[in-house]
């Protein structure tokens, strides 16, 4: 038996290349703004400040932990509405993710890259993704959170830990194996389902039903695939991070230059110095994430084109690249 997620691996490339070469700038830049939504998700690094006071009386204006602060602000009224704030962001982003999903692959299809004209015809699908998520990922968070609190009940209530951290232990393989599997359902609906949503135009459980028909003929066929995708996922992330990091060590020689210059012109401590090592950082910062979103484009571009060739090689009525194969391909 002839293994579509094997034999797809290299004719991907051929796609990938012819849709995105020559490079053109706007295009890229389109597609970077794209992949920003619906590529993988961007993270922070946390700081954390650990400040301790001696007790005793107030000295050099600090003011002890057990010492009562007038705030202006009810601090948790202030904290419900930063989380308030963060859940609505983050629920736009989700939103507007959804949607540029099926704009890319109406790009990917066509050829064309082409956000408002994609995005006015498909925005109705894109909020069906985006409640279909956000009913899957629910119950998820809250099992999820339910899990972690069993490590918290015992500082809080004060009881006995014994059993709450025996249902915690218990609980790692039954947390891990649902992540699992709300992994599988979500990948296979952003890479599968969608596509099949812009083939028929309908909703997602209807692009489900025709996608579960064929998983249950061909399972082998998507095995393979979520296999050599998670695969190709990981080596195109080390790869990716590789060339990030040295694109890093040269834009950071030319900043180390500057702020050098800085400090022996004004000093690094004066309100010009900090202003320039402010805007070094800014820039560095947004040089860095521009060039890794660029990096991005490519990576993305490939992985769905590999979807969707193992897709229309399993399925052959499923196939929503149409005249995009190369001929070689014999279709």
């Amino acid at each position: 038996m002839v293994l579509h997620a094997v034999e797809n691996v290299e004719e991907a490339f051929g796609v990938t290349r012819e849709f995105l070469t020559p490079i053109d700038l706007r295009r890229w830049l389109k597609l970077a703004f794209i992949v920003f939504f619906v590529g993988s998700g961007v993270s922070f690094p946390t700081v954390q400040f650990n400040t301790s006071t001696p007790p005793g009386d107030v000295a050099n204006g600090e003011i002890p932990f057990n010492a009562p602060i007038d705030a202006p602000i009810d601090v948790v009224t202030l904290v419900v509405a930063l989380a308030v704030a963060g859940v609505l962001l983050g629920a736009l982003f989700a939103l507007i993710g959804a949607i540029m999903e099926f704009v890319l692959i109406e790009s990917l299809r066509t050829g064309e890259v082409s956000i408002r004209r994609y995005w006015r015809r498909r925005w109705r699908q894109g909020l069906r993704l985006f409640v279909f998520r956000v009913v899957i990922g629910l119950p998820i968070l809250a099992l999820v959170v339910g899990w972690l609190a069993l490590l918290i009940a015992p500082i809080v209530t004060g009881g006995d830990p014994a059993i709450p951290l025996t249902a915690f232990f218990v609980g790692i393989p039954v947390v891990f194996l649902i992540g699992v599997l709300y992994a599988l359902v979500s990948g296979l609906t952003t890479v599968f389902v969608v596509p099949l949503m812009v083939q028929t135009d309908t909703g997602v459980l209807a692009a489900w039903g025709r996608l579960w028909g064929s998983i249950k003929t061909a399972w082998k066929q998507y095995v393979a695939y979520v296999v050599v995708a998670f695969l190709l996922t990981i080596a195109a992330g080390i790869i990716a991070s590789i060339a990030i990091g040295l694109v890093a060590i040269v834009l950071l020689i030319p900043a180390l230059v500057v702020a050098g210059v800085t400090h022996v012109t004004v000093s690094l401590s004066s309100t010009a110095g900090i202003v320039v090592l402010v805007g070094l950082a800014l820039l560095f910062g947004l040089s860095v994430f521009g060039m890794w979103l660029l990096a991005q484009v490519p990576i993305v571009t490939y992985l769905r084109y590999y979807a969707l060739l193992v897709l229309g090689d399993i399925e052959e009525s499923f196939d929503v690249l149409d005249d995009r194969r190369p001929p070689a391909d014999g279709r």
